[in-house]
């Protein structure tokens, strides 16, 4: 019992993701700026009522300070 895919199966799968692919493609080409920015938009109030908004100065420093000293450590 053979489960595995055929070299036509593969390729008739490729095809299909290049052609949606493709019109993905066009369709991104097609959108208008104003609508680009309204998704955006979406996207950035959607991350705020998830809890993502805002930097935490403290972590990034804590962060920072770790990366600075390891690199002054193994510095060729």
């Amino acid at each position: 019992m053979n489960r595995g895919i055929t070299k036509q199966a593969a390729r008739a799968f490729l095809a299909r993701w290049k052609a949606l692919k493709d019109i993905e493609r066009r369709e991104l080409q097609e959108t208008p700026m104003v609508e680009k920015f309204r998704q955006l938009e979406a996207l950035m109030q959607s991350a705020s009522a998830f809890g993502w908004g805002g930097e935490d100065h403290a972590a990034t420093k804590a962060v920072r300070s770790r990366w600075r000293l390891l690199r002054e450590r193994y510095r060729a």
